[in-house]
């Protein structure tokens, strides 16, 4: 994995835990700008931060490499996004869906 690739994905999971790249610096006892100068290619995590940035993502290194998600991971962060939706947000998502799938149904 080149530099470009893991900054991008660090940021693509750290995103995806809903937490900003100074609150995750300071979780995992670094500078508050540690994070940013990683996904801003100025550094890379020695091999014990890189550990604690998978322990803190919640994700083993194989995970973190792992680029390519299964229909199933997605699906499971989908649900667990979905759960932070109150119901008038719930509703006007599936009803969306509802129209993503009448949308492909048509196009193809």
């Amino acid at each position: 994995m080149k530099e470009e690739s893991f900054a991008k994905r660090l940021a693509e999971l750290r995103i995806a835990k809903n937490v900003s790249a100074r609150e995750m610096s300071l979780s995992i006892g670094q500078s508050v700008n540690y994070i940013n100068s990683i996904e801003n290619r100025k550094s890379l995590p020695s091999m014990r931060n890189f550990f604690y940035i998978c322990e803190y993502l919640g994700i083993t290194p194989a995970e973190f490499f792992n680029i390519g998600r299964s229909k199933l991971d997605i699906e499971n962060d989908l649900l667990l996004l979905s759960r932070r939706l109150n119901s008038k947000q719930l509703d006007a998502f599936i009803n969306f869906i509802k129209l993503l799938d009448c949308t492909f149904i048509i196009d193809n």
